[in-house]
């Protein structure tokens, strides 16, 4: 029996709608904490010979006077040290005194953004994923050109893309609150990536969704949906698993150099596999069947079909 992957529309808005609904009150709660790139600063990595806690760190960097760093410890055992923007002669007077007071350091990396450079980076950032969105939304309303209403499959498109980079928001929001987590230029990477993945899968299905309207297997344009999305169905899953695969190698193994880019990859392909999947298609149909109304009051909705 073909599943009714469509007929199930309104519980996955269900779900799709709590997962949003945490990741907007992590974000009023906990915010996003912004990387140098954004907000300037100087970033620096030491490791020391000796064993040192995070705690004592961050103890003896309030006594130097850096009461507001931010300190992350990283999978091979350095400390990621953030502060205001620091001068050569800064940066030097603040080696000497952790080695006065934990022994020999090495520093792998440091790099120091201006508040300017980071101003005009937070801008171009914004600018690239708007850029992205315009031209996802443009290229599938022509894409789709020749299909009654393409505009409706170019806006699910994009629904689709912001319910994935709300959840990618929300848990690094929560990452951000919990473990000091800061937004970078990996992450806008990410992001990027994933809307360009994500877009992907969902253009698979619109895809088969149009071959079978052209087809014309049935006159409901449910069933169409439906059919499309279990005859895409293991593609989909299939292509998600393997990347997620790669993903979860380069998280594990290459380090906290990307790890901003890997979360978000991983948050991005599980969100986006669920919404080319349940979300962006089941748009379609609640458009084409003119179910706004249901579509807002849908909590009420299985009940009723119980009771029926």
């Amino acid at each position: 029996m073909m599943f009714n992957i469509v007929g199930k529309r309104f519980w996955f808005f269900v779900i799709s709608g709590a997962v949003i609904l945490i990741s907007i009150i992590s974000l009023v709660t906990f915010g996003l904490k912004a990387g140098i790139e954004f907000s300037s600063g100087s970033m620096m990595t030491v490791n020391f010979e000796q064993k040192v806690e995070q705690g004592e760190l961050k103890q003896e960097l309030a006594s130097l006077g850096y009461t507001n760093a931010i300190i992350q410890r990283t999978g091979e055992g350095d400390f990621l040290i953030r502060t205001h923007e620091l001068t050569s002669q800064d940066k030097a007077q603040l080696e000497d005194a952790l080695t006065k007071r934990f022994g020999h350091l090495t520093e792998p990396e440091f790099h120091s953004v201006s508040p300017m450079v980071a101003e005009e980076t937070a801008q171009n950032a914004a600018i690239a994923v708007a850029v992205a969105a315009i031209g996802i939304l443009l290229y599938v309303t022509w894409a789709f050109r020749r299909m009654p209403n393409p505009f409706r499959y170019g806006t699910c498109a994009i629904v689709a893309l912001v319910h994935d980079a709300l959840i990618a928001l929300g848990i690094f929001s929560i990452l951000g609150g919990i473990l000091n987590w800061q937004v970078n230029l990996m992450f806008i990477t990410g992001i990027l990536a994933v809307i360009g993945y994500s877009i992907n899968n969902t253009i698979v299905v619109f895809d088969r969704i149009r071959e079978n309207l052209i087809k014309g297997i049935s006159p409901s344009f449910e069933v169409v949906v439906n059919n499309s999305l279990v005859e895409t169905l293991s593609r989909s899953l299939n292509t998600s698993l393997t990347t997620l695969f790669v993903v979860l190698a380069l998280l594990l193994f290459v380090g906290a150099s990307i790890q901003n880019f890997a979360v978000v990859l991983l948050s991005g392909i599980i969100a986006g596999t669920f919404s080319s999947i349940c979300i962006a298609p089941a748009l379609l149909v609640v458009w084409e069947k003119g179910e706004w109304g249901r579509f807002i009051g849908w909590l009420p909705l299985p009940r009723a079909k119980a009771r029926g």
